[in-house]
């Protein structure tokens, strides 16, 4: 799946599937009934709900965030040290799964007007979300437009280097705030009963998205972007320890 967009994986993901006949109907109602047993030492299923959702989809945003980070410092010191197409991949993940999904499909759509209703601070972070929404989109063309070459070019390393930087500084705060005070306010005004119709709804825009469970999917491909960059290995961002004091 690593050269296909999430779309089309979310696509192969379902052309994979056996398609279901006559031959295999009869079992298909006895795995239905025993769909929620599990076997021993499995995992059981747990429903997340709307803000987890949210909050979790921050989460694979926030591991792009790292990859961007790094990449401007190995840039600088060695630009041949960072493959555009893993760099692209990143940047691609970012677009279709952050911008085109998280941002446009279910922020701007469900969180943003009803917060921007609420009194207070909470309503005046909206248009500044908004504003970084399509600063972050600014950024992902031009960042999409540099890595499609084979290579950076020298007089682009720089200015790449810092437009990294400066979506990583955005986003970190952007993401700050609306987990700590946006996701809040908007799941009190939703209220508990109507958040697990909106998780549902959120769920069937994943699939009708990417045809398959979008948050799956951008783990996989997240993953992949990793290994092929030389970070998936945690242990290798363990800080030093301090100096002693004398």
């Amino acid at each position: 799946m690593t050269g296909i967009s999430l779309a089309g994986a979310g696509v192969l993901l379902n052309a994979c599937r056996p398609p279901s006949n006559s031959s295999n109907s009869s079992s298909s109602a006895t795995n239905d009934e025993n769909k929620n047993d599990t076997a021993p030492g499995e995992a059981t299923a747990v429903d997340v709900t709307a803000t987890e959702d949210l909050m979790r989809e921050h989460g694979i945003l926030r591991r792009t965030l790292l990859v961007y980070q790094e990449s401007a410092t190995r840039l600088r010191q060695d630009p041949n040290s960072v493959p555009p197409d893993a760099l692209e991949k990143a940047v691609t993940l970012f677009r279709v799964f952050g911008e085109d999904y998280h941002e446009q499909k279910l922020e701007e759509v469900f969180v943003f007007p009803l917060v921007k209703k609420s009194p207070g601070t909470p309503a005046m972070y909206v248009d500044v979300l908004l504003g970084q929404h399509a600063r972050g989109r600014e950024i992902t063309e031009y960042l999409l437009a540099i890595t499609k070459l084979d290579r950076i070019p020298s007089h682009s390393v720089e200015p790449v280097a810092k437009a990294l930087e400066s979506f990583v500084r955005m986003y970190e705060h952007h993401t700050a705030i609306e987990d700590t005070v946006i996701f809040p306010v908007w799941k009190s005004a939703v209220g508990e009963a109507e958040l697990d119709v909106i998780a549902a709804k959120f769920e069937e825009i994943e699939v009708q998205l990417f045809g398959e469970d979008g948050f799956e999917v951008a783990l996989k491909r997240m993953e992949e972007i990793e290994t092929a960059l030389g970070m998936s290995n945690l242990e290798m961002f363990t800080a030093p320890a301090p100096p002693t004091l004398r």
